[in-house]
């Protein structure tokens, strides 16, 4: 009998004496040829566990796909608030599960349609909302005691929460039935997409706000979305995206246990967001170990003993960064890969991005194949099928142990410099991440890093695609509505409204409830926003470059 153990290590060693050149991911980890069951650390079985079982590896449920698929939530919000309830009904009838609102620049900014600031940018990226009224043009005819929505939305988060529990309400729906998140991470902001009003201190002191009263008033609402997509969008590598968003998450478990709340009765309603992007085994792997990480330390640093606090449920979205102008049908392949990669790193739902957005909004009919996508992986690759089919796989899961071992390097780093408000403040992390955004544009336009279509497989002469455009009619008709607004409630209400949110900002009692009641009297966005601004002034980050 030949002796097969010594057949397989010459084979081994002759493979091994056949690397010849050192290889990396897009996070800069080295990358061999192949791997074997001593690549993986550790004792296996305890880090993979089973499906559903702690440290979650594998995915939070047991049945994972096969019990209930992943919700299908495209992200929709555009122009003025009739054509994004028209676009958020369309998507209904194409068998999208779940709402996701995108807003514009000025709602994101706190500013109403007819401020100077705003002109030129009224339902540009997202859909205007400048007062209640707006919003409930936008949900007409939706039930929203029955879908769950998610609101991208930061610095005015509580605003919008106020204006959709408001809605919900003259819906007949009572607050503690409304379903949903809203993103409301403000760290990340500061961090990558700078879409902030206050300083990092008061903005926390709202998030404190936020979740002491959504804890005890809206048990079905997600108040925060702790969000790494927007870190990964700001150039940064898939290693800082899981730590700086991780270590956004502990920030707030430390926030609202320093403010005397139970961990588990606030942990369950944290949920995050996270960038999939293309390339495939490393996304895979950042979502594994992002689950392993948060179920370790929300056990043994943050004493959690409920399973759902140590269960790290997200929402993932197609990389908008991967998407290119040129040859703009390839970005639906790309879109196809990251979503592979979003379903089989387990998450609980899912945007896919429309292949023209790298030229304008989404076109209805680059949303439906965008959804169609979707529907494809799940009704008929056999994809859910099995839970976890990639687990046990050495490079995968050696890839997971390096993310994590990656991870707590950031950590240490942040935990030494006090913490993510300090890191912020000293332009630690904004600078982590334009360094990686710089080393990667230098790949690109050496070559090293090839993107079909841009500089690669090129072709001359492109001509332009058909994209929605937004005219200067959605502000025409958002500034007579503001102004009609203005014209018919009961401006004394308002001030008075507006009077007792700038005593309650002035001291420390939970704000929530003040800001209802302005959002109720239809104080407008920006009035709101202004009384943050009286109170709390502005801030300006430091020199990053």
């Amino acid at each position: 009998m030949p002796d097969k153990k010594r057949d397989d290590r010459a084979y081994r060693t002759q493979l091994e004496s056949t690397v010849t050149r050192e290889r990396t991911n897009s996070s800069g980890m080295r990358l061999k040829d192949y791997y074997l069951p001593e690549d993986v650390k550790g004792d296996y079985g305890s880090k993979l566990a089973e499906p559903g079982e702690y440290p979650y590896t594998r995915g939070i449920h047991k049945d994972m796909y096969k019990g209930r698929l992943w919700t299908m939530r495209m992200f929709s919000g555009f122009g003025t608030p009739e054509d994004t309830n028209g676009r958020l009904k369309l998507l209904l009838s194409h068998g999208e599960t779940g709402l996701s609102v995108a807003f514009d620049m000025p709602t994101l900014y706190g500013l109403d349609a007819n401020s100077e600031r705003a002109h030129g940018e009224i339902g540009k990226c997202g859909v205007n909302v400048s007062s209640l009224k707006d919003m409930e043009i936008i949900f007409k005819g939706i039930p929203l005691d029955k879908v769950s929505t998610s609101m991208t939305i930061n610095a005015p988060a509580n605003i919008l929460t106020a204006m959709y529990a408001v809605v919900g309400e003259k819906e007949g729906a009572s607050k503690r039935d409304l379903a949903g998140t809203v993103q409301a991470d403000i760290l990340k902001e500061y961090i990558a997409q700078k879409e902030w009003l206050y300083p990092p201190e008061a903005h926390m002191r709202i998030i404190r706000d936020m979740m002491v009263y959504c804890t005890k008033n809206m048990p079905k609402w997600n108040y925060i979305s702790i969000s790494g997509y927007h870190i990964r969008e700001a150039g940064a590598s898939a290693v800082q995206e899981l730590a700086f968003t991780l270590a956004d998450g502990f920030e707030y478990v430390k926030l609202g246990m320093d403010n005397g709340l139970d961990v588990d009765a606030f942990a369950p309603r944290l949920s995050f967001f996270f960038n999939s992007s293309v390339n495939f085994f490393e996304e895979i792997a950042k979502f594994r170990a992002a689950r392993r990480i948060w179920a370790r330390e929300m056990k043994e640093t943050y004493g959690a003993k409920s399973d759902r606090s140590m269960k790290l449920r997200f929402h993932s979205q197609t990389s908008g960064y991967s998407l290119t102008w040129q040859q703009p049908l390839n970005n639906i392949v790309r879109t196809t890969v990251e979503a592979m990669a979003a379903v089989l790193g387990g998450t609980q739902s899912l945007h896919t991005n429309s292949y023209d957005e790298a030229w304008a909004l989404p076109s209805e009919g680059a949303v439906e194949v965008a959804l169609r996508t979707q529907q494809i992986l799940a009704n008929e690759t056999g994809i859910p099928d099995v839970i976890d089919p990639l687990g046990g796989s050495y490079y995968l899961e050696n890839l997971t142990d390096k993310m994590e071992e990656e991870a707590y390097k950031y950590f240490k780093t942040i935990k030494g410099m006090g913490g993510v408000v300090s890191a912020i403040k000293n332009g630690y992390l904004q600078r982590e991440i334009a360094a990686t955004a710089y080393a990667h544009q230098r790949k690109v336009e050496s070559g090293e890093m090839k993107i079909v279509g841009v500089n690669a497989f090129t072709k001359e002469n492109e001509e332009p695609i058909n994209v929605l455009k937004i005219d200067l009619k959605a502000e025409r008709i958002q500034r007579k509505r503001l102004q009609e607004v203005k014209l018919r409630r009961n401006n004394r209400l308002v001030e008075k409204r507006l009077d007792r949110l700038r005593e309650v900002y002035s001291g420390d009692d939970n704000s929530m409830e003040s800001i209802i009641e302005a959002v109720r009297s239809y104080a407008t966005l920006e009035e709101i926003a202004n009384v943050g601004r009286e109170v709390f002034g502005g801030w300006k980050e430091p020199t990053i470059i």
